[in-house]
């Protein structure tokens, strides 16, 4: 029997899609499932990999997979190489992960502070707190939905570029700025080149979170996904770079192409 000790024990409790046009998700809270997952998250990998990384049997392995593969997360495909060998990768879309043993303690106690100045606001701060405290309490019990508040804004981006779509990219990102500023989701700055650069400031979705140290308006980030790879007709990344809970005074994006080009505007 191999060593069975050697297993790094994820503490997150994840959450994925069930299959397409199936309703519900799929929860994985045994370790050695949760250490598999966070290694097929880097990389897809061949059968024997897994055991050795894990430090697992093969036939623990071999169980944990069959049944991973049964709740359609995982899938494989054969090794072109070597068709007696099997690649196994993630077949499920992760929405998200409850933490375990992580620190509860909001800076200020801030879900707390929510809740004593919701009924002090105008309709607009009321649903922005609702948002906020929402937000908040899942983080404070460990719960990360980021995943699903990225996918959230795909859709809502997707939505917006049909109403803001302008031919000529200054307009364009006029409309963006326009629009953020009339919804009081703050103040836009967007910088066209190489790389598209959006500063915010009095960022809507994260003003009010704690400062944990990382970014976290994946909202916006996959909204301004969805609107610049509508307008360029190609993939984009996003990536926010600065974030008030991360003891910024306003959150920078960098829009970028994957391979690594350079964008060009015919009209700037």
């Amino acid at each position: 029997m191999e060593n069975e000790e050697k297993t790094i024990r994820p503490k997150a409790i994840q959450i994925f899609a069930k299959a397409p046009g199936e309703l519900g998700v799929k929860v994985v809270k045994s370790p050695v499932k949760l250490t598999i997952l966070s290694m097929l998250k880097d990389t897809d990998m061949e059968f024997d990999e897994i055991v050795k990384n894990t430090g697992k049997s093969k036939s623990t392995i071999s169980v944990h997979l069959k049944s991973l593969r049964e709740d359609g997360i995982v899938s494989y495909r054969f090794d072109a190489n070597d068709h007696r060998k099997k690649i196994f990768f993630i077949n499920s879309k992760f929405l998200g992960e409850v933490q375990s043993g992580d620190e509860k303690e909001l800076e200020e106690r801030q879900a707390e502070f929510l809740v004593k100045n919701i009924m002090d606001v105008d309709n607009f701060k009321f649903s922005f707190l609702l948002f906020h405290t929402l937000r908040s309490n899942l983080i404070q019990e460990g719960i990360n939905i980021n995943p699903v508040l990225n996918q959230s804004g795909k859709n809502i981006g997707a939505a917006m570029y049909e109403k803001l779509y302008e031919e000529d990219i200054n307009k364009f990102c006029n409309n963006i700025i326009q629009f953020w500023d009339d919804n009081g989701l703050g103040k836009l700055e967007i910088e066209l080149g190489d790389i598209i650069n959006i500063t915010a400031y009095e960022c809507f979705e994260c003003s009010l979170l704690p400062k944990k140290g990382k970014p976290t308006c994946y909202l916006d980030a996959g909204i301004f996904e969805a609107l610049f790879s509508n307008y360029l007709k190609k993939d984009v990344d996003v990536t926010e770079v600065k974030c008030f809970t991360m003891g910024d005074d306003c959150c920078n994006f960098l829009v970028e192409s994957p391979d690594g080009g350079s964008f060009r505007f015919l009209n700037n």
